[in-house]
Formats: C-alpha cells, structure tokens, sequence
C-alpha cells in the first residue's frame, strides 16, 4: 500500500514537472516587439501626430536672444480657455494690485541665480517650449473718493503660473504678450489689458501642420 501511494506521487510530479517544461519552452511575448504595440509619447505628453500653436513674442532690450516661444497651458478638446494678446505693461499694472501676498520685486532685485534661470528655461532654442502665462482677472472698486462712491472700478490680475516669464519678458522689451485665462474672464481681460491692433502683426503664430490657425 505504501508502495503504490509513493509509486502515484512520483508519477503526479513527473507529470507535472513534464508540464511546467513544456510552458518554458513557448516563446515569451516581448513588451517592445511591435512600434505599433506601444506607440511613442512625443514631448510634453501629447498623444501621437498632435501638434500645438507656438506664439513667437518678439523682444526688443535683449542681448542673448531676440524672441520666446510660447504654447498654451490647455490643449485639451474642448477647452474652455482662451489665448489674449495682452499690452505687458498694463497686465503688471493689474498684477501688482493683488493683495495675496503674491506680488514678485522687480526682475533688478532678483537673485542673479533665478535670473539665468529664467532666462535658460525661455531660451528659443531649448527643445522644451514654456507655456505661455495663465490669469485671472476681476474688477474692484478703485482708491479714492470716485472708487468709494461707486464710480471708478480697476482691474485686478492674478497669475496662476507664469508670473515670472511674465515679468521677465517685460523687462526684455517684450511689450505685448499671450496669456491664457478662462473664456468667462477673456472679454473683461481684453478690455482692461488687451494689446493694440498692431500687436498680432508683431506676434506671431504658427499654427500645427495642416492647419491655417489664426
């Protein structure tokens, strides 16, 4: 009896045994075997074939390079942001009237390490292209007797990203520039800060292959 229960045992592991070797001997899927099994991720994440809307923002008091490139923050289908070419000036003017505390100096009181790399992150011929910067604006009533009694409102701007390539550009002569800010806020942010006519033949846009853009 023993000898039969043993006899079966080694006969259910030399079975079993024969099994796991013919698994090992089937060829094993390679996880890169196929370009078309796993596609390719261009830079920035975008899904393959998709291409942006660079902005080229021209600078006039700019020693190393004489333009930016910038994209747009949202580039997803069906965005509800959209791109102002804004008069940098009067855009910092409203920025500086944020009371969050978030209020950068002056590009000239900058520690000269954030400068250089401010300026090596916008550098043109970086592969990498900066999103341009993302707002907010809304209005408040302005100091004085005329704001008190109702009459007189300002704008007040706040960055969401970019405040620094923002007030860098400025202090490289760029005198218009692309934000991005919420569809809801656009008309009010083109009222208030909105660059003059001749800005859009000073800036310009290229548009994604195949496509005529603005």
């Amino acid at each position: 009896m023993l000898l039969s229960q043993s006899t079966r045992s080694v006969g259910a592991l030399f079975t079993r045994w024969r099994w796991f070797a013919s698994l090992s001997s089937l060829p094993l899927p390679l996880s890169n075997s196929s370009p078309a099994a796993t596609p390719a991720c261009p830079p920035d994440g975008l899904p393959s074939g998709r291409a942006e809307t660079v902005w080229i923002v021209p600078l006039q008091e700019h020693p190393w390079y004489d333009h930016v490139r910038l994209k747009r923050v949202f580039v997803t289908d069906g965005t509800r942001h959209q791109v102002v070419l804004v008069d940098t000036r009067k855009l910092l003017v409203c920025a500086d009237r944020d009371n969050t505390d978030y209020v950068l100096k002056p590009v000239a009181e900058w520690h000269s390490g954030k400068v250089r790399g401010i300026r090596e992150f916008l550098d043109p011929e970086s592969e990498r292209i900066p999103q341009m910067p993302y707002v907010t604006i809304s209005m408040r009533r302005a100091p004085g007797l005329l704001g008190w009694l109702g009459l007189e409102r300002e704008g007040v701007v706040a960055f969401r990203n970019g405040q620094h390539r923002a007030r860098y550009l400025a202090d490289a002569g760029a005198r218009w520039c692309p934000v991005e800010v919420h569809e809801r806020e656009a008309a009010l942010l083109r009222e208030v800060c909105g660059a003059a006519d001749d800005a859009r033949t000073a800036i310009r846009s290229i548009p994604p292959a195949g496509d005529k853009g603005v």
